[in-house]
């Protein structure tokens, strides 16, 4: 029915809902140590329903990553832009080479925490070096926890985004970034033909920021498919559900959020955000989107080894 993610060895001494949670393994330090993020993700392909789940952290076109660095945690999504299939073109190739390489660009220590952006450069200027050209398009969100200055650095192109909760309340969100309706910023690889043709925009156009996070900030990363079917609302009472800090009970949390996106998604008469903003630029929707879902959903916590 859908796939998840789970990642890291981090120790949780988090502020859930006012109410400190400490690991079993937990150090006696307080907040002046490093920083790390428990994360979890959850998603579904679009075309679940016909059985066609790609394998690895792809779910249909999206595709996401989670890397460590002695100096920072990294994640990432992506969303592949689906038009390039009647050009035959697979879209997820796009999304996924690009956050892979991402990763591993992470974890070989070639990134600075403070700059998301260089990340979607150096990734995207790889893919155009490639030899064997990689066509496609994507939008990309990248989300960097320093450990030692415990800011979290964000770079968001196009409408995937995330949302930071603290007590309950989005705090931080990103910025949606569209050139006009359900037409998102992305970069883009054309075959020479098309170039000047296909909308193309550089890494240096994602919308950057840079803030501090407090121990049992919540984290949600995602693709589109899940803003446009879940307002903020609807979000925040599924959050509401997470009263423990451990791997099991995030993994829920981020499973039972895709869930409902994608019900909804499936939902003729549900009056979905997507709905409401094609209504806004005089369209005539209503339901909601069905679309590739991705969910990473991230607590900060004390790191150690």
């Amino acid at each position: 029915m859908f796939s998840v993610l789970s990642y890291g060895r981090l120790v949780a001494r988090a502020v859930l809902g006012g109410l400190s949670q400490t690991d079993s393994r937990a150090g006696s330090g307080g907040g002046g140590g490093d920083y790390g993020l428990v994360t979890a993700g959850c998603g579904f392909g679009k075309d679940f329903r016909k059985g066609l789940l790609k394998k690895g952290a792809c779910y249909g076109d999206d595709a996401c990553f989670v890397a460590r660095h002695r100096s920072a945690d990294v994640l990432g999504v992506a969303d592949g832009v689906g038009g390039w299939r009647d050009y035959g073109v697979d879209p997820s190739q796009f999304s996924g080479t690009l956050m892979r390489t991402c990763e591993r660009l992470v974890k070989e220590g070639r990134f600075v925490p403070s700059n998301p952006i260089g990340i979607l450069t150096t990734s995207y200027c790889e893919l155009l070096q490639n030899k064997v050209p990689l066509l496609g398009s994507s939008t990309a969100c990248i989300v960097v926890l320093d450990r030692t200055s415990h800011r979290l650095h964000t770079a968001n192109l196009g409408d995937s985004g995330f949302l930071v909760v603290r007590g309950g309340q989005v705090v931080h969100r990103s910025d949606e970034q569209q050139h006009y309706f359900n037409t998102p910023f992305q970069l883009s690889i054309a075959p020479p033909e098309a170039e000047g043709v296909v909308l193309s925009d550089s890494p240096d156009a994602a919308d950057s920021t840079s803030f501090d996070v407090q121990l049992g900030d919540i984290i949600l990363t995602a693709t589109d498919g899940l803003f446009d079917n879940m307002p903020d609302y609807m979000i925040l009472q599924e959050l509401k559900k997470l009263k423990n800090s451990n791997y099991e009970s995030i993994q829920q949390t981020a499973r039972s959020i895709a869930e409902q996106a994608h019900e909804l998604a499936y939902d003729p008469n549900y009056m979905s955000p997507f709905a409401q903003f094609a209504c806004d630029n005089g369209l005539n929707v209503r339901g909601g989107k069905p679309d590739d879902i991705t969910v990473l959903l991230s607590i900060v916590a004390e790191y150690t080894d």
